[in-house]
């Protein structure tokens, strides 16, 4: 015969392996973003980068942009895995974040391929395909 004991083992398994198969894990994807940045406006500009909130990006360092035409317009690729709809981001020039005490900028992946992101130094205005 088997005891009470055993049975509510067996209860409790079968009871979180029913939880693990359907559980509300976010399904997460390959994501790439190209940022282009204009920054014509700045003189004697020494560093470009990017920082935000999913990897390879992140908040404590620039992920360093590579200039398009030198002293005007850079850029830079990146992909990471997640599981969001959007990434945010702030650029930073010479060391200087963009957009200090607004709210960092909202770029939505486009599901059917690469996000396209144009944007200008401090300037809310977007481009985004």
């Amino acid at each position: 015969m088997i005891s009470s004991i055993k049975i509510l083992n067996y209860t409790a398994l079968i009871l979180i392996i029913t939880i693990c198969q359907y559980s509300c894990v976010q399904k997460s994807y390959e994501r790439t973003v190209k940022l282009t940045l204009v920054v014509s406006a700045i003189k004697n500009i020494k560093t470009v980068g990017v920082r935000g909130e999913e990897t390879p990006l992140n908040w404590d360092t620039d992920l360093e942009m590579t200039p398009i035409v030198s002293d005007s317009l850079y850029s830079i690729e990146v992909t990471g895995l997640t599981g969001y709809k959007f990434i945010e981001v702030k650029f930073v020039v010479n060391g200087e974040f963009e957009l200090q005490d607004q709210p960092n900028r909202r770029i939505y992946f486009n599901e059917n391929g690469t996000t396209e992101y144009k944007a200008v130094f401090n300037k809310n205005n977007l481009q985004s395909k």
